[in-house]
């Protein structure tokens, strides 16, 4: 007699969903000698700080987004991160632990998603930060997504893609040894020039929750969901990539005018959509851009700021200058992104 076993809803490769960000830490610490895990505080540094007198990059959010944020902490990108637990924000005290730690004389820059939980923890620890110890902290609020105003999460457009392009093109700024005001200043400019938008396949699950988060039913696609499964501009019939490219890009460049100046373009996966894939979407997405007479000068096509295991993608494209590529192509050497070393 043939005996029914309840299938799990979740299968994951974890300890208990209790102690899943604990040892994701003691994995990072174990493969990259570069770089020192804060266990206590939950915040990833450089093994080695940079230069006295340099502006430091300061950055981070709920874990489930890798590589995004610690893994973009290296030369030429991020001097600390500090993690959340999944899909929630770092704490207050977490954000000033890491800016009194990585400020090297020169002030330290936050640069923070638009959720509200991660502004106003972000918000908070740089108030501490500049009353305990003086340290000048600037911030940029990275709001990108074309899909939505407000999302369950924010208020306002949420912050997705161009969070890695800011990490980057900051980061290299900092690194040349600009002051403050202008690291802060190129920041801002890649955030009111990067614009993004997703589309999510499945759900994803949460460890806690063992769970999907939302039901998605086989034949059909969220348009415009966000990083944490919030529910994005409309549910539509699966369609193909050509399709889904055009739901995608058309209203990124409804939002912002790409023609005239040379673009970084990101075709970012979410977690669970292999690369193959990706290049597919990607290729569709060049012929979108070519057509409307966009120049691509640089892309990137990856796994950087993902949602768990959801399968789907997103699109970011940046409208940049010779400036801003030149600090694109600047050397790199993070987990998550590296170059020119």
């Amino acid at each position: 007699m043939k005996v029914n076993q309840e299938v799990p809803d979740m299968k994951k490769l974890i300890n208990s969903p209790e102690t899943v960000l604990a040892d994701s830490l003691a994995g990072v610490a174990a493969a990259h000698p570069d770089l020192r895990v804060d266990h206590a505080n939950r915040i990833i540094f450089r093994a080695t700080p940079k230069a006295a007198g340099k502006v430091a990059l300061l950055s981070g959010g709920g874990t489930g987004h890798e590589p995004l944020h610690g893994g973009f902490v290296g030369e030429g990108m991020l001097d600390a991160a500090c993690a959340g637990a999944i899909f929630t924000s770092p704490t207050p005290d977490q954000m000033l632990e890491a800016t009194k730690v990585v400020d090297r004389g020169a002030g330290v820059l936050h640069i923070v998603k638009n959720y509200t939980g991660d502004v106003m923890n972000f918000e908070i620890g740089a108030e501490l930060a500049a009353a305990e110890t003086g340290i000048k902290v600037a911030v940029v609020v990275v709001n990108d997504d074309v899909a939505v105003e407000d999302s369950s999460f924010t208020a306002g457009r949420r912050g997705v893609g161009t969070t890695v392009l800011l990490e980057k093109i900051a980061g290299a700024a900092a690194e040349e040894g600009r002051d403050l005001a202008a690291v802060a200043a190129v920041a801002q400019k890649v955030n009111e020039s990067g614009r993004s938008m997703g589309v999510a396949l499945t759900s994803c699950t949460v460890p806690s929750a063992g769970k999907p988060t939302f039901v998605l039913p086989d034949d059909e696609m969220e348009i415009g969901v966000g990083i944490h499964g919030e529910p994005g501009r409309r549910r539509v019939p699966l369609a193909g990539a050509a399709e889904v490219a055009r739901q995608l890009v058309e209203p990124i460049l409804s939002d912002l005018d790409f023609t005239g100046a040379p673009t970084i373009v990101m075709l970012n996966g979410l977690g669970g959509t292999p690369l193959i894939e990706l290049y597919v979407m990607y290729a569709e997405v060049r012929k979108i851009l070519d057509a409307a007479g966009i120049t691509v000068a640089r892309s990137l096509v990856g796994n950087y700021i993902t949602a768990l295991d959801m399968a789907g993608c997103s699109v970011t494209i940046l409208k940049a200058d010779d400036d801003l590529l030149r600090l694109w192509d600047a050397p790199v050497n993070t987990s998550g992104l590296r170059w020119g070393i």
